[in-house]
């Protein structure tokens, strides 16, 4: 009996060892966090995700570890926000199109010709109003840590883009966002949802006829490669917003979670600085392709696209706010 009650003391020990071992473990493991998004290294987004990376690692050492999946490696954009909200990925940075569903306001961002340039993007963002459009999911799980800039839109298109008539019929890939389809509606185009991981294939094979995108997206997912035109239009945003799982964010360390929000708050600034410069650098590198003809509307021709696109604004007024779309306005002065 007496063997017997030793063996199973030994076993017992030997048990509560190994789960001292696995708890001292686990304590000092890093915590791991997942930040997944659908675009190239090479974009704004791509960069800010590796720049985040690095200065997390260096000075979290030991208590942090970011993985970042780019190009839908891990979710595509149809999946990744369902993903961060069941907790699989921690860190996502979706287009602003992608949040009618969780916050009206965050319509704003959509609204055609509504920003005279990216400075006037920055004051909007920067002001109380475009501060509180961050916190404005808390309650659906979802916490905004910041804007990250990809630039002002371009037309693509297999025909030149002169005038709202010259895209009548026309089906022009767009994000799962009812503002930005009524903007195609608006000129008599067919808007038609469709995946960022997808856009390439639809242009080359048909599906669709023409998009909109900055030029670091056209250039990184080789869309002047498939579309003749590009028309320089300038015609609406397309600025992501990070954002993170709210229990997960709030379970973090204290210590950790203002150290994470600082470093965003830096690299927020760097990607914004940087966007500007990676774009032209890739309007450059398609002309120097010479597979597509960029337009440049003069103000006449560009008057005419804003006026048939404004009155979408109309249409969302009540949704998004009248003091907000005011307030999106005013930014476009400096005062």
């Amino acid at each position: 009996m007496f063997k017997l009650t030793a063996k199973a003391l030994a076993c017992a020990l030997s048990l509560t060892i190994a789960g001292l071992a696995q708890a001292a473990e686990s304590a000092t493991a890093p915590i791991v966090i997942k930040f997944s998004h659908v675009v190239a290294e090479h974009t704004p987004k791509g960069q800010g995700a590796l720049l985040f990376k690095q200065l997390a690692e260096e000075r979290l050492a030991g208590k942090v570890k970011v993985e970042v999946y780019p190009n839908s490696s891990l979710f595509g954009d149809g999946k990744e926000m369902e993903a961060l909200l069941l907790g699989d990925v921690h860190i996502i940075a979706p287009s602003l199109a992608k949040f009618e569903h969780y916050s009206k306001g965050v319509q704003i961002f959509d609204l055609p010709f509504l920003f005279d340039d990216m400075a006037a993007v920055d004051r909007f963002q920067a002001s109380p109003a475009g501060q509180g459009l961050l916190s404005s999911m808390e309650d659906k799980g979802i916490t905004g840590l910041g804007y990250w800039h990809n630039g002002l839109k371009q037309l693509s298109a297999n025909k030149p883009l002169y005038e709202p008539k010259d895209a009548r019929g026309l089906k022009f890939r767009v994000q799962a966002s009812q503002v930005l389809e009524e903007q195609f509606k608006a000129v008599r185009a067919n808007p038609r949802k469709m995946s960022f991981a997808e856009v390439y294939q639809g242009l080359q094979t048909g599906v669709v006829n023409g998009a909109e995108n900055p030029y670091s997206n056209i250039y990184s997912q080789k869309m002047h490669e498939v579309q003749k035109y590009i028309t320089e239009s300038n015609h609406g945003l397309l600025d992501y917003m990070v954002i993170t799982n709210t229990k997960f964010w709030n379970g973090l360390p204290e210590d950790v979670r203002g150290e994470l929000r600082k470093i965003m708050d830096e690299v927020s600034i760097e990607v914004n600085k940087q966007a500007e410069a990676l774009n032209q650098g890739d309007k450059q590198r398609i002309l120097d392709a010479k597979t597509t003809e960029i337009i440049t509307l003069t103000d006449e021709q560009r008057a005419k696209w804003r006026d048939a696109m404004k009155p979408v604004w109309k249409k969302f007024e009540g949704e998004i706010g009248t003091d907000l779309i005011k307030a999106a306005e005013a930014a476009n002065s400096a005062n």
